[in-house]
């Protein structure tokens, strides 16, 4: 089989699209390739499904916990404690086990899937992140800012809409793109989470370790695997630095805040 039928075949298999089997010898650098990249697609799936609702959650995490609203805020710091305090890790084990609970007792059924309780999971640890981030934003928007929407008149959620949420997004959003590839990287702890793979359809890594299993080689597939995700990463970059020059747009260059890149080392 030449790399480009092996691309046809393989390169949409973890969605259901293509050859059903895996190879079961002779494997090649483009087959490793091909199946490895068909697995992103899922890493891509949990990441960006992740964010998108996660972005929201936060945003509702952050405005509660600087709320005067006692259990409004008290609700947010217990959210966002509990999710920033606890291991990303033992997350997946124990949302797993809670569903497999809720399944027998016939209660969402369908969580106990990596496509749905695993994201649910990555969809809650990025919100609580990301609302800790957005709240420390919130607080450090300029006084003068708020000043100077009173004393045109604006006050309430259109002083919020215009003035203070553009500006907590401004500010936070460098933080933001950090959290962002993070996602992305956890993804992978979702082939260790206990979560089933859709028909031994699994992502990026679960590729990989079938063959690294298969050819007792690691150094090709998991190199591939950290390929894939750098390529991922720049592609994060360039579009969060993107959205964060129109944020900036306003001000002059020597006062816009660029994206540096800080990658959490542990969580």
């Amino acid at each position: 089989m030449s790399c480009l039928e092996t691309v046809q075949a393989y390169a949409f298999r973890s969605i259901g699209i293509g050859e059903r089997l895996l190879p079961r010898d002779d494997f090649t650098v483009c087959q490793q390739f091909t199946l490895i990249g068909s697995g992103m697609i899922w890493n891509i799936y949990f990441g960006a499904l992740a964010l998108m609702i996660g972005f929201f959650i936060a945003h509702a995490a952050a405005l509660g916990k600087a709320s005067s609203n006692v259990f409004a805020r008290k609700s947010a710091e217990w959210f966002i404690l509990i999710f920033r305090g606890s291991p990303l890790f033992i997350q997946f084990f124990l949302a797993y086990f809670v569903f497999l609970e809720l399944k027998q007792i016939g209660v969402l059924p369908f969580m106990t899937s990596a496509q749905a309780g695993a994201l649910l999971v990555l969809v809650l640890n990025t919100a609580a992140y990301s609302g800790e981030i957005l709240y420390g934003a919130l607080k450090t928007v300029p006084r003068g800012d708020i000043e100077a929407a009173e004393a045109y008149g604006l006050t309430g959620w259109n002083r919020f809409r215009r003035i203070t949420w553009p500006t907590m997004l401004r500010l936070a959003w460098p933080a933001y793109t950090n959290e962002a590839i993070f996602l992305f990287h956890a993804t992978t702890l979702v082939f260790f989470s206990g979560f089933p793979a859709w028909q031994q359809r699994g992502d990026a890594l679960y590729y990989a370790s079938y063959f690294a299993d298969k050819t007792f080689n690691p150094f090709i597939p998991y190199p591939i695997v950290a390929f894939y995700f750098v390529l991922l990463t720049l592609t994060v970059i360039g579009i969060f630095g993107l959205i964060n020059r129109h944020l900036n747009r306003h001000l002059p260059q020597e006062h816009r805040r660029k994206l540096k890149l800080r990658p959490n080392l542990i969580r």
